[in-house]
């Protein structure tokens, strides 16, 4: 059985009065783990540990880290996952609710990804949080389920960060036959290195962060992102962090569901109608979750921005 569920597929009336088109959604916030990331960590966890992995090591404390959590406590195999100071008390408390050691480290997540690597011995597998093919193979899945509905979108709207979502979603449409659909990738101006790719023409690195959507927080996106981009159509389209917070809050109202700002990016491109969507005639929005967002959080950055 895989550990992931097949997550509901509805039509927002809200979202499609706000695109002036039908938008469905793909609720990906309703995976145990609260994000798409179990979809692609399990299959990679399963695999492992079929090939003999005796423990998990992550090195993240936001949806992957709690995925590959989740992952080790359901196949009993124990998970050491290290954070960096800047991680929430909360999410720490739900690693640790899901069984797994938690390893505080470093003032950055490179400080904590290194310690992280130290420590992987023969026996263990790390748990990459967006670059590895198997991730993206169980990515893959939530595009079988969509097909497998009936419903062929005009354009699928994702949010990205590493680029393990846009992977894995471009991978399903392929073996589903949606070749030509379009993704239209969505970041935040702070953690824009899709975008930064697609014009440079190759993976180049930020120089900085600036977004408070952190699990867009990915410096450099995978390589694989980055060639979908020019085998089959990608547009990339950008939010500012306010209005990735303003549609966490308003499809909260909507749906009385609460995703992080990460996944408010894509949302965000939907309420305020972007010029990028127009000329599609529906649209399916993966919703891809967020376990750590707190609305008090959300409301003190929108105060603060």
């Amino acid at each position: 059985m895989p550990l992931h569920i097949s997550t509901p597929l509805v039509e927002s009336c809200p979202l499609s009065l706000a695109a002036g088109r039908p938008v469905w959604l793909k609720l990906e916030a309703l995976q145990p783990p609260g994000s798409f990331k179990i979809r692609g960590v399990g299959l990679a966890c399963d695999t492992y540990r079929q090939r003999g992995a005796r423990r998990f090591v992550s090195s993240s404390g936001g949806n992957a880290g709690l995925a590959v959590a989740y992952a080790g406590r359901r196949l009993s195999v124990p998970v050491t996952v290290v954070v960096p100071e800047t991680t929430s008390g909360t999410a720490q408390a739900l690693l640790r609710q899901e069984e797994a050691e938690v390893i505080v480290h470093g003032a950055s997540w490179q400080e904590a990804n290194a310690l992280a690597q130290s420590l992987v011995s023969a026996t263990d597998a790390f748990i990459h949080p967006f670059d590895d093919p198997l991730l993206w193979q169980g990515h893959a899945s939530m595009v079988d389920e969509i097909f497998g509905a009936g419903l062929q979108p005009g354009a699928v709207v994702l949010s990205v960060g590493g680029g393990g979502l846009l992977s894995g979603v471009a991978e399903g449409l392929q073996r589903n036959g949606g070749a030509g659909v379009p993704i239209l990738a969505v970041e935040t101006d702070g953690a824009a290195s899709l975008h930064a790719a697609m014009v440079a023409g190759r993976t180049v690195e930020l120089e900085r962060l600036s977004s408070i959507a952190t699990s867009l927080g990915a410096k450099r996106v995978c390589e694989r992102a980055l060639q979908w981009t020019q085998e089959r159509p990608v547009q990339s389209l950008r939010v500012s962090d306010r209005s990735a917070l303003g549609a966490c809050e308003r499809f909260l109202a909507d749906h009385r569901l609460l995703v992080e700002p990460a996944c408010g990016a894509s949302l965000a491109a939907v309420y305020e109608r972007a010029p990028e969507l127009e000329r599609f005639d529906s649209l399916l929005v993966v919703v891809c979750g967020g376990a750590t967002a707190t609305i008090d959080q959300i409301r003190l950055w929108l105060k603060q921005g």
